[in-house]
């Protein structure tokens, strides 16, 4: 029990830092375009984890490899999205509970890609979810208004759903480690030729926005990718679930003390919308997974 309750407080802490990295990236594209910041980053971030993979790499199929590589390239492109929201958005809380629905729209992506169809408790989260994307773009009496960034972070977290139904085909031939591995090269080496294509150089980068891309690559990416993967190990698939739901709600606070983030009772409760059908997602399904799994066995004792 010990050990499934440190497990738990590693996971809370990984939700902190994954709240601070939004933090860290906005600040960091202040000084470094955006797109040349994801490259880096994540190319960086890759390297790091290279030593580790070299066991892994002689024991995978080139095949294999290529079309994790190929599953990478909805990463990068989600990733791109995702930053370019960032970019132009003035409020980070909001954006983190728009991206939080990724998990949601993955039932959605699966049903015309691998013809399974969503469960009924998807049914009963997904209008709910919708109300709290409305209750976000309800201006202050000027109606319903969708900003442009919102748009932009729910297509990122569309495209996040597509990765998640496609990495999953491939998370069982490849070890965690080398399919990270290259997913994440994939995405800095798709940065960097967006930032060439797209973006212009600066001329000179001041030694406080290294100091928040330092931040990004260490702390909200290799080291909370690390703590991840150590908090799962040992906590309990349902823990897990509703901990990692806290990443908005740390990403808002940072927000509303950082940039002195606007939060309307509007928007509040468009988040704690979002936040609730979320929690009927994975909460209940887990919950009733759990039951149906201890009724079985108790039917199996009693025959």
């Amino acid at each position: 029990m010990k050990l499934e309750r440190r497990a738990d407080f590693i996971l809370v802490a990984t939700t902190m830092l994954a709240a601070a990295g939004w933090i860290f990236s906005k600040e960091a594209i202040q000084g470094l375009p955006a797109f040349g910041f994801v490259g880096l980053r994540f190319l960086l971030a890759s390297l790091l984890l290279l030593p580790f993979c070299f066991r892994s790499i002689r024991q995978v199929k080139n095949s294999d490899m290529v079309k994790a590589m190929g599953v990478g390239c909805i990463l990068a492109t989600a990733l791109l999205v995702w930053i370019y929201a960032i970019s132009i958005s003035d409020t980070l809380g909001e954006g983190a509970f728009i991206m939080s629905l990724s998990m949601l729209f993955v039932p959605l992506v699966a049903w015309p890609l691998f013809k399974q169809a969503p469960s009924r408790l998807f049914w009963i989260s997904l209008p709910i979810a919708i109300a709290g994307l409305l209750m976000l773009s309800l201006g202050g009496g000027n109606g319903w208004q969708a900003s442009a960034s919102q748009v932009w972070f729910l297509a990122s977290a569309v495209l996040l759903a597509v990765h998640f139904n496609f990495n999953g085909k491939y998370a069982r031939r490849i070890p965690t480690l080398l399919l990270t591995c290259l997913q994440l090269f994939v995405t800095g080496s798709m940065g960097l030729i967006a930032s060439l294509l797209f973006e212009t150089r600066p001329e000179s980068v001041g030694s406080d926005i290294w100091m928040w891309f330092f931040l990004s690559v260490v702390v909200a990416t290799s080291i909370r990718y690390v703590m991840q993967t150590s908090g799962q190990k040992h906590s309990t698939a349902a823990n897990a679930a509703i901990i990692m739901l806290l990443e908005p709600v740390w990403t808002v606070v940072l927000s509303v003390l950082w940039y002195g983030e606007e939060m309307p009772a509007h928007k509040v409760l468009g988040c704690l919308m979002i936040l609730f059908s979320l929690l009927i997602y994975r909460g209940s399904g887990l919950v009733v997974g759990k039951f149906k799994q201890y009724r079985k066995s108790r039917m199996e004792r009693l025959l």
